[in-house]
């Protein structure tokens, strides 16, 4: 499907959700990055081809980084987030930045075409400021810009509500004009079909302090729950809420299910289901909190395949 040689680069890669979508469309990773060393157990044990690089993009030489084609970055969110402080490019920990570090790779390797992912937000953030510097500052590189927000469970056939923007950019305008974000489709799957048949006693909450404010409100197996810090919310049946990386921390976004052997929270594989990755990805031997964290920080892969199969087809 896609021009043979067609290489990507994947920066902020987490465990390689942004990866798996475009080698599902065709395209041939030669770099990806991240900064958390925890990423790098479950990267290296999923992917073949270039592994995961640990280093800080913002020193990493570009030099060093291979030519690419398409440059995908699921940059930061957490400057941007509703959840977090929203404190944009003047984040106090310097993630704001980063965009600025991916257009300085842009500038000097120019590729063909971007892909970058962030959360719903960054459009409104800063009464729309950030997301018109974010856009005016590539099309002073050249590219054609496009940007959608698309949901899991309206694009990617995902029991997740999960709004993501996308922002696709071409050096050629006309196969930015020939681009087009994929339209919405039938949810047809249900979160009970991506659960696990043998779950681990632990994730259980009987026994355990907080099972005393869950019985009673967590009482349908076609429903997934959260806990609220103070109460229970139901959420919209067989669609679980948007994952994030406090599920493992005892936030409370943790999603909350019934199954037949009691209340419990969903296993970290599961969590990855939800997202679109394979039944047969691989976890490996590190602490719960960080397989919740990876997950929740990652992306629908079933969305970002379908975006990358019209990118491989204009291009």
């Amino acid at each position: 499907m896609v021009k043979k040689g067609m290489k990507t680069i994947d920066l902020f890669a987490g465990v390689g959700g942004i990866r798996l979508g475009f080698e599902r469309a065709g395209f041939n990773t030669v770099f990806s990055n991240d900064y958390e060393p925890a990423c790098k157990d479950t990267f290296d044990l999923n992917h073949d081809g270039a592994k995961l690089t640990i280093a800080d993009i913002m020193e990493y030489p570009i030099k060093e980084i291979p030519d690419f084609d398409i440059l995908l970055g699921g940059f930061p969110c957490q400057p941007f987030s509703i959840a977090g402080h929203r404190q944009g490019f003047d984040d106090d920990k310097g993630r704001g930045n980063l965009f600025f570090r991916i257009m300085k790779i842009i500038r000097k390797k120019k590729p063909s075409a971007i892909f970058l992912e962030n959360v719903k937000n960054l459009k409104n953030h800063d009464g729309g400021n950030t997301f018109k510097v974010i856009k005016k500052t590539l099309e002073n590189e050249g590219y054609t810009i496009k940007s959608e927000v698309l949901n899991g469970m309206v694009h990617g056939n995902l029991p997740q509500n999960r709004e993501r923007i996308f922002i696709v950019g071409f050096r050629d305008k006309d196969k930015a004009e020939n681009f087009s974000f994929p339209g919405e489709k039938t949810l047809k799957k249900n979160f009970r079909d991506l659960l696990e048949s043998d779950v681990d006693a632990k994730y259980y909450y009987e026994n355990k302090p907080l099972y005393h404010r869950l019985k009673d409100d967590v009482n349908s197996k076609a429903t997934v729950y959260q806990w609220r810090r103070k109460y229970v919310r139901a959420n919209k049946k067989g669609v679980c809420p948007t994952l994030t990386a406090n599920m493992g921390t005892g936030g409370h976004n943790v999603p909350i299910i019934l199954d037949d052997k009691g209340i419990r929270k969903f296993t970290p594989l599961e969590c990855f289901r939800l997202q679109g990755f394979p039944k047969n990805w691989k976890l490996p031997e590190i602490a719960d909190s960080k397989l919740y964290k990876q997950a929740g920080n990652s992306v629908n892969v079933s969305v970002v395949e379908r975006v990358a199969k019209e990118i491989a087809r204009v291009m």
